[in-house]
């Protein structure tokens, strides 16, 4: 195709984001469904709300931290099930270094940029582009644009996130931008807050939990990476086998928040199992970022859903992604997106039930 026609088509999809943009959107709460398997989304944030689904006795309940109004998500500080952009995560400095020119960045973490700047892709509203509520394929797809220069960042970046479900007790996140200009870093990455006993049971020290990553990246006090990719070993970072989050907690200044190298090589690979006890809950995470975030929601106070208030350490948060930082570390996996080539980050959910995992 003649260059002049691309440059032609993208300007008219650029014309057409640019017109979705400045539309008023309402901000909507969305449901998929299938049985007694629900989940809840906004379009604010493009956030996950509720995850509903059966414990070992059939009772249903909600599985993520929240909230009860879109208000509450307004003025959030947690970042409750957020589709986090341009770059989850760190930054330091809130600069990097991209073709010779020095891009200077919305600092929202003391002198660092995290998840995306003061806005971020948390805080604006998305765009509805499909629903399904039900069916053989309950989904739903949200779209942003995210203009050039929006958070000192370079480039117009055409974004996409779709959530679905499928049999049996499965969550699908599929992300994907476009840059559509201009090369840019990208790193989405989608921020629930787990707690499969249910979001008001406390908190998840008892959880029993597998990475599968034998390689963590250090960061200084700022909780930027150092460069270093250090193994788990011998550490309290290591759940190669399966044991329970607070069995070395206590030898942590306050809990989980480290980004581990995931072993796989695979396109699509094991990231986490997480099981529950007293629920008999089950949750496997898989997907295509070459790392994960595990967290422990160590500083958390905040009221939240029915009007109970959440404590340091009531979720987990596996947030698969890029490495933090990475724009400034050139030994860490790239996140540039350059025109013409697409980002695509899959993460997949699956929910189960047992009554014992008598391996730890």
């Amino acid at each position: 195709m003649p260059s002049n026609i691309n440059l032609s088509f993208c300007l008219f999809i650029l014309h057409l984001w640019a017109v979705i943009s400045v539309t008023e959107q309402d901000i909507g709460v969305y449901e998929i469904k299938k049985g007694d398997f629900s989940v809840k989304v906004t379009n604010y944030g493009a956030r996950i709300i509720s995850v509903f689904l059966p414990d070992k006795h059939g009772e249903v309940g909600d599985v993520v931290l929240g909230y009860d109004t879109i208000e509450e998500y307004q003025n959030d500080t947690t970042s409750f099930g957020a589709l986090l952009g341009r770059v989850a995560n760190r930054i330091g400095g809130a600069q990097f270094t991209l073709n010779g020119t020095v891009y200077k960045l919305v600092a929202n973490d003391g002198p660092n940029t995290l998840h995306g700047g003061a806005k971020g892709f948390s805080r604006v509203v998305w765009n509805v582009s499909k629903y399904n509520q039900e069916g053989s394929y309950p989904h739903i797809t949200l779209t942003y644009h995210s203009a050039d220069g929006e958070e000192g960042f370079p480039g117009d970046l055409l974004v996409s996130v779709t959530y679905a479900l499928k049999d049996p007790y499965k969550l699908s996140v599929l992300m994907t931008a476009k840059a559509l200009n201009k090369a840019t870093p990208v790193n989405l990455a989608q921020h629930s807050y787990w707690n499969l006993g249910g979001h008001n049971s406390g908190d998840i020290l008892s959880n029993v939990v597998q990475i599968f990553a034998s390689h963590v990246t250090p960061v200084d006090k700022y909780l930027i990476p150092t460069g270093e990719i250090s193994p788990v070993e011998n550490t309290p970072y290591d759940f190669l086998k399966p044991r329970r989050v607070g069995s070395q907690i206590k030898e942590l200044q306050s809990g989980y928040d480290i980004n581990y190298a995931l072993d796989s090589a695979e396109k699509m690979k094991h990231v986490a199992i997480v099981h529950d006890e007293k629920s008999g809950r089950v949750m496997e995470v898989e997907a295509s970022a070459p790392g994960v975030q595990f967290y422990t929601a160590n500083s958390l106070i905040q009221k939240g859903k029915g009007g109970y208030v959440y404590q340091p350490h009531a979720a987990l948060c596996f947030e698969t992604q890029g490495f933090p930082d990475a724009v400034n570390h050139p030994n860490f996996p790239s996140t540039i997106v350059t025109p013409g080539k697409v980002y695509v980050h899959k993460l997949l959910y699956t929910f189960s039930i047992m009554k014992y995992w008598n391996s730890y």
